[in-house]
């Protein structure tokens, strides 16, 4: 090899130079360019506010339901009365389409007893479900149906006040989400 070829692979000429500087600067001009792309992807702020909401529930007489709005989601929230709760407590689980709880408080496995769905320790007339049917996703009739629970007009799908699936094409039990009580009267979801 001649030595003007060897002292030439040994150092950067000013081509090379102009090579990485352009592959550098059009590396940076593609990342400038993806960005807006990629954080229009995040959840926008209002989604993130709605990570976690507090409700009160001290208006909520025996027997009255209501529904609020959570991460896009209807949540029923149900004052159930004695008798409900006894007629819950009262179904076998060999009678129930879903045997297993739904209900993010507890184990993934945890039976579907009334107890694994409602809000327990001494609050077992509380019950916290996203309101929507697990069939196809439509939003149930509180406080109607064969089961007196909920009923979906959509498909049929009928369920007790646990918001258990009795019967229809629904596949699992009402979800229960993520929940506690932070006094007596108000509940935080999320």
């Amino acid at each position: 090899m001649s030595a003007d070829h060897t002292a030439s692979l040994e150092e950067p000429t000013r081509r090379d130079f102009l090579y990485i500087a352009t592959g550098a600067v059009g590396a940076v001009g593609v990342a400038g360019f993806a960005w807006p792309f990629i954080s229009q992807m995040n959840p926008d702020a209002s989604t993130r506010a709605l990570a976690s909401i507090e409700v009160d529930v001290s208006a909520i007489e025996q027997g009255q339901a209501i529904t609020v709005k959570w991460r896009g989601k209807p949540v029923f929230i149900r004052n159930r009365t004695d008798k409900e709760i006894e007629e819950a407590k009262a179904v076998p689980l060999s009678d129930l389409k879903d045997p297993i709880a739904e209900n993010a408080n507890v184990a993934s496995d945890a039976p579907a007893t009334d107890v694994n769905r409602s809000a327990g320790d001494g609050k077992e007339n509380w019950i916290v479900m996203i309101g929507s049917c697990t069939h196809l996703g439509c939003v149930p009739v509180g406080t109607s149906g064969d089961y007196g629970g909920w009923f979906c007009p959509c498909h049929g799908s009928h369920y007790d006040t646990a918001g258990r699936i009795r019967k229809g094409p629904a596949p699992r039990n009402l979800a229960v989400p993520v929940y506690a009580f932070t006094s007596d009267t108000k509940i935080k979801i999320g």
